[in-house]
């Protein structure tokens, strides 16, 4: 993706808690558009192989959760992680790690990942298809600032991680001006 290329429209199967339901699992479905998450505000998203995995677990979702704000210092209205996992493994892992800044975008199917030309194939870990490590500032549902990991490649033997990192996204924008 580069600098100034809209978000491709997709839509997302995603899983709300409706206390109307009642029970242990008050959940309905919804789905929710690009528009619904990236119109009008100025976001951070950042998407990985998966969640429950090491480095997504331990250092990139938990430092985006802790810096939030000092992005919102910044001029971000929200931080959105996304993955090729259904909604139902999101909210687990959200729920697990105890989030309350970062919201989980669900992109089971891989479609969004596809379209912005992140899918890879990750079968030598037993992934399937699966995003490959990027973040990115979004403005109004363009791309303000693209971060992608070096060596995007199927069945990569490593998980390079640095320039998705919060800490590599927040120097951005230091030296970036809020519009």
């Amino acid at each position: 993706m580069k600098n100034g290329t809209p978000l491709p429209d997709v839509t997302f199967h995603t899983r709300v808690r409706d206390e109307s339901i009642g029970g242990d699992n008050p959940f309905r479905w919804e789905n929710k558009t690009t528009a619904d998450y990236f119109a009008n505000k100025r976001v951070v998203l950042f998407s990985l192989p998966g969640a429950f995995t090491p480095t997504c677990s331990t250092y990139q979702l938990p430092g985006f959760e802790n810096n939030f704000e000092a992005f919102k210092d910044k001029g971000i209205d929200a931080i959105y992680c996304m993955s090729v996992n259904d909604s139902f493994v999101m909210n687990k892992w959200a729920q697990g790690q105890n989030l309350k800044n970062v919201n989980v975008i669900p992109d089971g199917s891989g479609e969004f990942a596809r379209k912005v030309g992140m899918l890879v194939d990750k079968d030598n870990l037993g992934f399937g298809m699966r995003s490959w490590r990027y973040a990115a500032i979004i403005n109004n549902g363009v791309v303000e600032a693209w971060f992608e990991e070096p060596g995007k490649a199927d069945n990569h033997a490593d998980d390079p991680y640095g320039e998705s990192s919060p800490e590599n996204v927040l120097k951005h924008l230091d030296g970036a001006k809020v519009a």
